[in-house]
């Protein structure tokens, strides 16, 4: 009886419930890359394209050039110069032309009728092309309207290409010794035009850089640092040096 008395009263054991607490793993995670290096990592892949802007100025980068020397000579004259002169020493102008880019002989009769004096063209497209033209007689511009216009009587092309356009952009700049441009950006339906205009040593040079459309969306930044490279030599300093 005092056995099952004392069973009673003792406590018996309560269940327990095992648990398997498993503490959390530190996982090792690799360092995230920089912006700028993933950025370049996809596009050297080829994921990453240029813009147009972008991949035109690397391509004017990349390209080679080397200077032209004008003498700007008279029909009279047309053949150039004998003994040792050279034409570095005789330039009037100088611009740059792309290497591999190809020289069109000027005829005398041509030189003597509409003044051309240099042309250079690329032979992938004979009508993307770079050029000379000068008439003597000029100690200064004329308002900058009339100049353009008066280029276009002996230009048909020029006058085509004006009477296509939507608009002329036309400005005014002068070199470091004070020397008047007047510079002008044509956008017609099938070709785009830059044409600088300025006087010395009583002539008047008009330089062109022109390309069709497709080729001037290709070659934009080679064909605006052209334009930006022509100027007439002072003749009482050396023309620069070819690059």
């Amino acid at each position: 009886m005092a056995m099952l008395l004392a069973s009673l009263l003792s406590p018996s054991p309560l269940p327990t419930t095992t648990t398997s607490s498993t503490s959390p793993r530190a996982v090792r995670l690799a360092p995230a890359k920089p912006l700028a290096a993933t950025l370049a990592a996809v596009a050297a892949a080829g994921l990453l394209a240029l813009s147009p802007a972008t991949a035109a100025a690397a391509a004017a980068g990349e390209a080679e050039f080397k200077v032209y020397y004008g003498t700007a000579a008279s029909a009279a004259n047309y053949g150039g110069y004998g003994g040792n002169a050279s034409k570095k020493d005789a330039a009037e102008y100088v611009y740059e032309v792309p290497e591999g880019w190809k020289e069109r002989l000027v005829s005398k009769v041509e030189k003597g009728t509409n003044g051309t004096d240099s042309e250079f063209f690329n032979p992938r497209k004979r009508s993307e092309r770079e050029y000379l033209t000068f008439l003597a007689g000029f100690r200064a511009l004329a308002p900058v309207g009339a100049v353009l216009d008066n280029l276009a009587l002996s230009d048909v092309g020029l006058q085509d290409q004006i009477a296509s356009a939507d608009g002329v952009l036309s400005t005014e700049r002068r070199d470091g010794g004070g020397q008047l441009y007047y510079e002008y950006e044509i956008a017609g339906a099938g070709a785009h035009s830059l044409i600088s205009v300025t006087c010395a040593r009583n002539k008047l040079y008009a330089h062109f850089v022109t390309a069709p459309n497709p080729e001037w969306s290709r070659d934009e930044a080679v064909l605006r640092r052209l334009h930006q490279s022509f100027k007439t030599v002072d003749p009482a300093r050396p023309p620069p040096a070819s690059s």
